[in-house]
């Protein structure tokens, strides 16, 4: 019976959300099952995205035996709280594989997989090779070296990246391939699309941020930094040689 389980659970990663104890949103079962090979997930704050992640980099673990997966946050902090997630998702899993090795920042499965939480700066996940999986948590954070030291580590086992993130103005990895071309499955989620978050919740939040504040963290707008001296859009046209007013 289990065998026919786990067979379901492999076929089809919603089942085996199911079976971690997570009930997907729509959003968040579409993504498990299509399992792009390059995804941008844009998402507000409590959407989801991380749990999500974490149900992906769980699943490559369990079926794809030998697997390493990376995970890259801003922050030791962050890269650690990813992980502890995948940690509770493979503990509510019943005939999960055993834990070989165990830290605050790596798993190792049975299976031969691992997991492995970096902080993400360019000069910590130099030397992996062979990935499976790239997840890259705040992606609008984190600096845009950090993805050209990730391509390389995708290369020789066609890999996957999966880049989550709520916005943080107009500039960087994130943001450029967000409005550039169409290789990348993107997904949008905007905190009045997810069931959990009341619009009371909402309110509220707006009456403590402000909208400048609020439209980025739960609206999802890419908007230029408030300690910028100028918007980005004059910044960039000063390269481009187009002309703006200086109220655009």
């Amino acid at each position: 019976m289990l065998i026919a389980r786990d067979l379901s659970r492999h076929l089809d990663p919603v089942i085996f959300a199911r079976d971690c104890g997570i009930e997907p949103d729509p959003w968040q079962a579409e993504l498990l099952r299509a399992m792009p090979r390059r995804a941008l997930l844009l998402c507000s704050r409590q959407s989801g995205k991380t749990t999500t992640t974490a149900l992906m980099a769980l699943h490559r673990a369990v079926y794809d035996p030998g697997a390493p997966i990376v995970v890259v946050s801003p922050s030791q902090r962050q890269s650690a709280e990813m992980l502890r997630t995948v940690k509770g998702l493979l503990g509510a899993l019943d005939g999960a594989p055993d834990l070989a090795a165990e830290s605050a920042l790596k798993i190792e499965l049975a299976t031969g997989s691992r997991i492995i939480a970096l902080p993400g700066t360019e000069r910590t996940i130099r030397g992996l090779a062979g990935v499976r999986l790239a997840i890259v948590d705040e992606a609008a954070r984190v600096e845009d070296e950090l993805l050209a030291a990730i391509r390389p580590m995708l290369a020789t086992s066609n890999g996957s990246l999966v880049a989550l993130t709520t916005p943080a103005g107009q500039r960087g990895f994130f943001y450029e391939s967000w409005h550039g071309d169409a290789s990348w499955h993107r997904v949008r989620v905007s905190a009045d699309e997810c069931p959990r978050i009341t619009k009371e919740f909402l309110d509220e939040e707006m009456r403590e941020l402000g909208p400048t504040r609020f439209s980025e963290e739960y609206g999802l707008a890419f908007i230029d930094s408030e300690e910028s001296a100028f918007p980005t859009t004059i910044i960039d046209n000063a390269f481009t040689g187009e002309v703006l007013p200086l109220w655009a």
